[in-house]
């Protein structure tokens, strides 16, 4: 299979790779030309062989209203755009509205694994007609990691549920962190009983009920910076969390835990927090999501 990808930044340059590893054809495009394959969406479109299948990897928001604008103009009826990036599910509805109208397919898919993708794979969620699903399914089974399809692929439903999927998905990462954050915190204000935080995480990585990538990625974080004394305690969201609680309001369905952890975040922003600090930690870990230094 030959696919293109739109988008070539900490993302879509592993994805890429990993697509090429696993025998996947891709050609990329982004505006800096030091990482694109091709100088324009007209090229990429001319590479590609019908039915062409776009994966945009993109920003949310009006970066990825944008380039999937510019990209209908470059593509024929019948082929695929695939937005992989982290937008709001509401925008898939007017995204496949918009590309009917050109003739062009469209499927929604959330994506996890950060910077770690490339190494272990990806956890894909997507939303769309089944027959647009079966055409990028090599794309799918190059991404994902090794292993059974059903534990890194989920075919959620229509339009829209993929990203629907990875919002929650990323609200729960929140609360996980948050946890992770404020154990940290506990432990180190006991200096005077806890000689070993780090040891006392990394000890937790085998046989407890708490174990887990999060807890590996927060003993790597420690071992760096044991005290995190270059992070500073400030955490920015990307929206998703946002998004999962104003959908929960408007569900009446309780997230307490959920609400707590982004409201958390926006603490983080008044004061330099030791458990912020931790939570930041491990956003850069995971997903290479820029910190403040203190």
């Amino acid at each position: 299979m030959h696919i293109g990808i739109v988008g070539l930044g900490k993302m879509g340059n592993n994805m890429r790779a990993r697509l090429k590893k696993n025998g996947v054809e891709v050609t990329g495009y982004d505006p800096n030309p030091d990482v694109t394959d091709v100088a324009s969406l007209a090229e990429l479109a001319a590479a590609l062989p019908a039915p062409r299948v776009i994966w945009v990897m993109v920003p949310s928001g009006k970066i990825t209203d944008d380039v999937i604008h510019n990209v209908a103009e470059a593509l024929s009826p019948g082929d695929l755009v695939v937005d992989g990036g982290n937008s709001r599910y509401t925008d898939d509805a007017i995204h496949v509205e918009f590309l009917a109208t050109k003739g062009l397919r469209f499927i929604d898919v959330g994506v996890s694994g950060g910077i770690w993708g490339l190494e272990n794979g990806y956890g894909l969620m997507a939303g769309g007609d089944a027959a647009d699903i079966e055409l990028a399914m090599p794309i799918f089974d190059g991404l994902r990691p090794e292993g059974p399809r059903e534990e890194g692929f989920v075919h959620v439903g229509p339009v829209g549920a993929g990203h629907y999927a990875k919002m929650v998905h990323n609200g729960i990462e929140y609360a996980l962190m948050q946890a992770w954050a404020e154990g940290y915190e506990l432990l180190d204000t006991r200096k005077d009983l806890v000689a070993n935080v780090s040891g006392t995480f990394k000890a937790w990585q085998r046989g407890t009920v708490v174990r887990s990538w999060l807890l590996e990625l927060l003993v790597k974080a420690l071992e760096e910076d044991p005290e995190f004394e270059k992070i500073a305690g400030y955490v920015e969201d990307s929206g998703e969390g946002r998004w999962t609680v104003h959908e929960a309001l408007d569900l009446a369905v309780p997230v307490p835990t959920i609400s707590a952890a982004i409201f958390a975040r926006f603490v983080s922003r008044q004061e330099d927090s030791p458990s912020m600090k931790a939570v930041a930690a491990l956003r850069n870990q995971f997903g290479g999501h820029a910190v403040r230094k203190s």
